[in-house]
């Protein structure tokens, strides 16, 4: 890799050799324990990759609001967001996230109004909802992720009126 900053946007997932699922993803200097729950084949040592992409809604919500909130100046705090996901077989799509979140802080209605609308402008949120694509490779020289695929730039552009997809109409 070129750039120290291609790291942090890539995920590489190594099986552990521990049970028939569990895998350990490193990520940004990170690594977190996969596996599936004991009743799917799992040892239940962690997270499933339905809860980790939960997970990544909820921490991208979170994040998108509070950067928006600073932005306005609103006295938003405990901004808290749970995801859960399911699938609805037979539905289109069948992958169902719900998503609850709550905050507190001196806000009106209006305002109250305009967060949850926000939350679903998050980087994530646009990204399980869009046209994402997948491109798999073979081989242990696989291109590392754009820089220019930050989450923290998606954010930037998310709160800047008329930036990319990612246009807020002011109100």
């Amino acid at each position: 890799m070129t750039n120290p900053q291609d790291a942090l946007n890539e995920a590489v997932a190594r099986e552990t050799g521990e049970g028939r699922f569990q895998a350990k993803v490193s990520t940004a200097g990170t690594e977190i324990i996969v596996d599936e729950p004991v009743d799917a084949g799992g040892l239940g040592s962690g997270p499933t990759p339905y809860q980790l992409l939960a997970s990544a809604l909820a921490a991208c919500t979170t994040m998108t609001l509070r950067l928006y909130a600073e932005r306005k100046g609103w006295p938003v705090r405990n901004i808290r967001t749970a995801v859960g996901h399911h699938r609805e077989e037979g539905k289109s799509p069948a992958d169902v996230f719900v998503r609850r979140v709550s905050f507190a802080g001196e806000l009106d209605a209006e305002q109250r109004a305009r967060l949850i609308e926000i939350a679903d402008r998050c980087p994530v949120h646009r990204t399980l909802t869009g046209a994402a694509r997948v491109e798999t490779k073979v081989g242990e020289g696989l291109p590392p992720a754009s820089p220019s695929t930050t989450h923290m730039v998606d954010m930037e552009a998310l709160i800047h009126v008329g930036r990319g997809s990612y246009d807020f109409t002011e109100r």
